[in-house]
């Protein structure tokens, strides 16, 4: 189990590290004028990457995660609410990822009308799911 808790964690790092990231792409995506046609297309081309390899993540990331809960019963039981604010959280992330798909499919057909302001805030994010699944995971607060 400790194995499989090991590589959960890792790939839920790394797949966090693409959703911190790829709205890095998308505030600068925003920032390029018109006429910077090669800029647009190197920095299409870094979040298409980005956000393919960073679903690769997330799958074996959910897949290690359902193993832990379904077969080793982590989170099942009295007294484990925090699994299913934990639970909670991961769907959000899941939005949250296929969110910045669609954003990115926006961005391909030049039809993105948010500003690189309105793509810093959204950068944040991940960053507040992830300190708070943390937080449910470690603390267990209920």
């Amino acid at each position: 189990m400790l194995w499989i808790k090991s590589f959960h964690i890792i790939f839920v790092a790394s797949w966090f590290a693409g959703l911190f990231y790829l709205p890095r792409i998308f505030v600068n995506l925003a920032m390029v004028p018109p006429e910077s046609v090669s800029e647009e297309q190197r920095l299409l081309l870094m979040a298409r990457k980005l956000m393919r390899f960073t679903t690769l993540l997330m799958i074996p990331a959910l897949v290690l995660g359902l193993v832990l809960w379904l077969v080793y019963g982590i989170g099942q039981g009295e007294g484990n609410g925090w699994m299913h604010a934990k639970l909670t959280l991961v769907v959000l992330a899941i939005g949250y990822h296929h969110m910045c798909g669609a954003m990115l499919r926006k961005f391909e057909a030049h039809a993105n009308q948010r500003s690189h302001v309105w793509f810093r805030w959204f950068n944040e994010l991940p960053v507040v799911l992830l300190t708070f699944t943390v937080i449910l995971v470690v603390v267990k607060p209920f």
